[in-house]
């Protein structure tokens, strides 16, 4: 019996559905963390399936160095909340559809303060200028045999082994350098024992790092006599003239000064000549510069006005009262010597 049209039809789909069905099957999932993979203590995470195909059940198991940990399985759709989340949720987590799909890359979850936090401190200082070096020391007075260096802007991480101080005291030293933009901002250090990598203590008080003076370089292969930057789209200022770099290129120095919050932005620099002053070059590629914190906040040009009027206030009561006070003795002084003046007078007079 000759298959008739129809049926041709159909079994095209069912085979068409069932290859589909087979390469999802062996499709490689990934796993990924909101707000992030490290997590503190009590709090909640979101781990999601990423996935090609529709969306379907999916298995999310977590394991160790030893064996799989059955009670933490469960059959979920797209995503799951773990949390609040405690110790037994650090280590690496997997998902995978079924027996015959491989499973996802491992998803490292930390948990943090676990541990007491170590202390962090910046050796010579926080102000450092470009170029230079700074050492980042991590402190403990528990023993961990580890310490985990972040930076705020930064998703990874910076890892050492610590060392035995006498009387108990661990510390590791991380040299940051040399010393860039991307460098710059807020850091903090975690302790952890290698016994439970994904175990963190709770992170240290922040130290910030500040480049004391930042130089932007504008610079072109083209023969720019003069250069523009511009900060958020508004001309800083008058165009610097263009010397030869050590390179050959054209180039020009805008020395911002020391780095302060209020240098935060996006750059752009222009190239033009002098014979053609309001006919300018496209504009480079941005740069966005982010300086953070707080120590910059006792420069009086970074200062927010009102703080500047409180910090004026007390200068200009010292002033006043220093006035009143001379008054006060000039006055006295001349009571003194016209009242021995009369008393002269008069003796003279008897």
């Amino acid at each position: 019996m000759c298959p008739t049209l129809l049926s041709l039809l159909s079994l095209r789909f069912c085979v068409s559905l069932k290859i589909w069905a087979l390469a999802g099957e062996y499709e490689k999932l990934s796993l990924s963390a909101w707000p992030s993979p490290v997590v503190p203590l009590g709090q909640t995470v979101t781990l999601w399936c990423h996935s090609r195909s529709p969306l379907k059940r999916f298995t999310l198991f977590k394991t160790d160095e030893r064996r799989r940990l059955p009670e933490l399985q469960g059959h979920y759709v797209n995503n799951f909340t773990l949390g609040p989340v405690t110790r037994e949720h650090a280590g690496s987590w997997h998902v995978f559809w079924s027996l015959w799909s491989a499973p996802s890359e491992p998803l490292q979850i930390v948990v943090t303060g676990v541990f007491t936090k170590p202390s962090i401190s910046a050796h010579p200082g926080p102000l450092v200028q470009v170029g230079e070096n700074v050492t980042l020391r991590c402190h403990s007075p528990v023993v961990f045999d580890k310490f985990i260096l972040h930076q705020e802007s930064s998703t990874g991480h910076f890892q050492r082994h610590g060392r035995m101080l006498t009387g108990g005291h661990c510390t590791a030293d991380f040299v940051i350098g040399p010393m860039s933009l991307a460098s710059v901002g807020t850091y903090r250090c975690y302790s952890s024992l290698s016994s439970s990598p994904y175990e963190w203590s709770a992170p240290s008080d922040p130290v910030d790092i500040v480049i004391t003076d930042v130089t932007l370089v504008c610079s072109s292969e083209s023969a720019f006599d003069q250069f523009h930057l511009l900060r958020d789209g508004e001309n800083l200022g008058c165009p610097l003239a263009g010397g030869q770099s050590p390179h050959g290129a054209l180039q020009a120095e805008f020395p911002l000064g020391p780095g302060t919050p209020a240098h935060s932005g996006i750059y752009r620099c222009y190239g033009s000549f002098t014979h053609s002053p309001y006919f300018w070059s496209d504009s480079s590629d941005p740069l966005f510069l982010s300086v953070t914190g707080s120590t910059t906040s006792t420069c009086p040009s970074t200062m927010n006005p009102h703080t500047t009027e409180e910090a004026q206030l007390p200068q200009a009561h010292s002033s006043t009262w220093y006035i009143v006070l001379g008054l006060i003795i000039a006055f006295t002084s001349n009571t003194i010597i016209l009242a021995a003046l009369v008393y002269h007078w008069c003796s003279t007079q008897n």
